[in-house]
């Protein structure tokens, strides 16, 4: 897994915008993750592809996501002014849940949120990384004419 790690620190650090076909060859490579997996608390980033949703995280002062249970997940957890985590339910209309749902021929862990139609699916980079694609109506960025997904990750706190 060396090598995986590797091409994901290289996404990490990259500047400027990353191909789309870069991140689905890298997605194809991961294997997916369980719900048990992804129980815990972890802090987000997002890969820069120059999709419309590019920015909306770092605008909300998004920290990352809370798995306490397969039932109760917090999609959006923030800092607020003083930097105390909080679960922002106004920006998505809720909370969320974890499930196991089909994604490009594989069943992998996915988040489905409370309160819109959006899914976001995980697969693991290593024991404590994964990167996650935000799908679902709304989600898919159809500006350019194809669907592309937000690719983003997570590192266990």
């Amino acid at each position: 897994m060396n090598g995986v790690r590797g091409t994901f620190d290289g996404f990490v650090s990259r500047e400027g915008q990353i191909p789309d076909a870069e991140l689905d060859a890298f997605w194809a490579l991961l294997r997916p993750a369980s719900i048990d997996f992804m129980l815990g608390e972890w802090k987000g980033g997002e890969f820069q592809t120059g999709h419309k949703a590019n920015g909306f995280m770092n605008r909300l002062n998004w920290f990352g996501k809370t798995f306490r249970s397969a039932a109760e997940a917090q999609p959006l957890v923030c800092l607020d002014a003083d930097g105390n985590k909080f679960s922002n339910t106004e920006a998505m209309n809720g909370e969320a849940s974890l499930w196991l749902e089909e994604f490009r021929g594989e069943v992998t862990a996915t988040m489905v949120y409370d309160g819109r139609p959006v899914h976001d699916h995980f697969k693991v980079v290593d024991d404590n990384t994964v990167v996650g694609i935000m799908n679902g109506k709304g989600a898919v960025d159809l500006s350019s004419g194809t669907g592309r997904y937000l690719y983003f990750y997570l590192q266990r706190v």
